[in-house]
């Protein structure tokens, strides 16, 4: 956030015609700035959820050549995928459902209902809303991406995780 005001700034020292509208913002650069901070802010994420199937998986792995079971390694990650996976449904069934709510109390209150527009409950609506509409359109599928990652990186590396003879 504090990278787009400073670029906002810029924009409004630098191009004189914004303030009286006479100019275009350069809305492209805002646009740029906030998808490469979005991007690395996704790193730590994106290696956790890359790196969590392969440490489970040969961590039980090499606990199984001590223990003597081959197949120790591919059963744990069996079951740390059955868990990510009906987790994962379940946070993105509610993120999903939650936001919807969240979305349709503010159309509701604005319709009249409570105080209607203007109100406190109002107001909470819209915060309520603002919360709302990105965990109904963004978090929920985001989830669905996040299982299936965690399913492609967990068969494509399967061979690594069985101990063989």
């Amino acid at each position: 956030a504090e990278s787009v005001v400073t670029e906002v700034r810029r924009q409004f020292r630098e191009i004189p015609g914004i303030m009286s509208g006479d100019t275009k913002p350069e809305y492209g650069i805002c646009v740029d700035v906030v998808s490469q901070a979005a991007l690395a802010k996704m790193i730590k994420p994106g290696l956790l959820a890359v790196g969590m199937p392969i440490f489970t998986g040969l961590f039980f792995r090499f606990v199984g050549q001590y223990t003597g079971d081959d197949l120790l390694g591919a059963r744990a990650l069996a079951g740390f995928m059955m868990f990510a996976t009906v987790s994962g449904i379940l946070m993105a069934l509610f993120m999903n459902n939650a936001g919807g709510a969240w979305d349709n109390t503010k159309k509701l209150v604005e319709t009249g209902k409570y105080g209607g527009k203007g109100s406190e409950t109002h107001k909470a609506s819209v915060t309520g809303d603002t919360v709302g509409d990105p965990s109904k359109d963004t978090v929920g599928p985001s989830i669905h991406v996040l299982i299936k990652l965690l399913a492609t990186v967990t068969l494509v590396l399967c061979p690594l995780f069985v101990n063989q003879q």
